[in-house]
């Protein structure tokens, strides 16, 4: 059981670490480019001129600042996804949804004939995993014949993956957010580099461009570095609720099949009940 929790952790950490590596990766990126402020560029030009050929650097908060604007909103759907990747990978953890202790023990008492409908009713409801959400439904539907005892089933089961779903536009949301976000930097810094070439003699001047370009490129790269991560997110979150809910409704049949009136049962079983 321990080995099945480690091999669902991994996938969404993998995916944190993911989105913190090209976060990086955009920075270094970033403090490859040549300095963006307007104001400072006729100075920056001559100080590397009478550096021969020695090329500077930035650190993070200037790289921030070459930017602009629309790296915080970036840098707030960050900061969002790498929370919410965290979150879900604990509340979707198996473990939870589905605790195996649980589910094993009532289903063999279930078989065995040791549990009256109270005290059914009662594990599950001091368990209140979803999957004993859904078992509770069942067993206050004790007695009855199992098309009503599934679908009382059906229709806690829906409320519960939508429990389990929450959060998951969350994903879809910044995956899309982000890249228009980017998109609308690179806009404003083509206009901060046309706006220096109409208020300047830029066209012989390429380092008079440089902050408009820089900014372009960086909000673009950091928007698809938060985008991407996002969607990997989303896809994977799906895939494992969609899972659970498969998961669920399997055991769920058992359940309906053990206390329906007209349920199906082993022969075994039967003959353990008559004893």
């Amino acid at each position: 059981m321990h080995r099945r929790r480690f091999s669902f952790r991994l996938p969404a950490y993998a995916i944190a670490v993911i989105l913190m590596s090209a976060s990086l990766t955009t920075c270094c990126w970033a403090q490859a480019t040549p300095v963006d402020t307007e104001a400072n560029l006729a100075q920056a030009a001559t100080e590397v001129g009478n550096r021969d050929g020695v090329i500077g650097t930035r650190n993070l908060l200037e790289v921030l600042r070459g930017g602009g604007p629309m790296l915080i909103p970036i840098g707030v759907c960050s900061f969002v996804l790498f929370i919410f990747v965290f979150e879900r990978s604990i509340s979707l953890r198996r473990g939870r949804v589905i605790p195996q202790p649980f589910v094993k023990r009532l289903l063999l008492q279930l078989e065995e004939g040791q549990l009256k409908p109270e005290e059914a009713l009662a594990l599950c409801e001091g368990n209140r995993s979803p999957v004993a959400v859904v078992f509770a439904a069942a067993v206050k539907k004790w007695g009855r014949p199992a098309v009503e005892v599934e679908q009382a089933v059906i229709d806690t089961g829906e409320r519960v993956a939508n429990g389990l779903r929450k959060y998951l536009r969350l994903f879809n949301g910044v995956a899309t957010i982000s890249p228009l976000l980017g998109l609308l930097g690179t806009v404003m810094g083509m206009i901060s580099a046309f706006n220096a070439i109409a208020t300047a003699d830029a066209m012989g001047r390429p380092e008079m461009l440089a902050g408009g370009i820089s900014q372009a490129l960086l909000t673009t790269a950091s928007g698809l570095t938060v985008a991407i991560p996002a969607i990997v997110a989303h896809l994977y979150f799906i895939g494992r609720v969609d899972r659970l809910i498969i998961e669920i409704d399997r055991l769920g049949q058992d359940v309906v099949n053990q206390i329906a009136s007209d349920g199906w049962k082993r022969p075994s079983d039967k003959k353990r009940k008559a004893a």
